[in-house]
């Protein structure tokens, strides 16, 4: 979802790669579902691992999402930030919306910290971006 909304949202100011450290292979049906209320299609963004050649020769911030056990990565020289965010696999499809509402603040935030986007009046805006 984070991949999805960083494209719509930043542009081609912006090239967003989303990977796991354990991928299903597949994305979840209630992402997709979740991600067509606000009007992106991510069916074609594909579930995968970490592209650690990527991410050393072309990446500028690792964000990571509910890290704290072992799987998560450390890339030596990269910033990096931790989003504490619930996972919302094998949940309701409720849940996979808020957990969406919540990853678009926070892409919002970032894209805005970084001057690639404005940041919206209220989180979850029906408009994007």
């Amino acid at each position: 979802m984070a991949e999805g909304f960083a494209r719509a949202l930043g542009g081609a100011a912006v090239e967003a790669r989303s990977g796991g450290s354990r991928p299903l292979g597949h994305l979840l049906p209630e992402a997709v579902q979740a991600m067509r209320e606000r009007g992106l299609d991510i069916a074609d963004i594909a579930s995968k691992g970490f592209d650690e050649g990527w991410i050393r020769d072309r990446c500028d911030l690792v964000v990571t999402m509910g890290c704290g056990d072992d799987a998560c990565p450390a890339f030596i020289g990269k910033r990096m930030e931790d989003w504490a965010l619930e996972d919302p696999k094998g949940k309701d499809l409720e849940t996979f919306r808020r957990v969406r509402d919540e990853i678009e603040a926070r892409v919002r935030g970032l894209l805005a910290r970084h001057g690639v986007a404005k940041e919206p009046s209220t989180p979850g805006d029906q408009t994007l971006p």
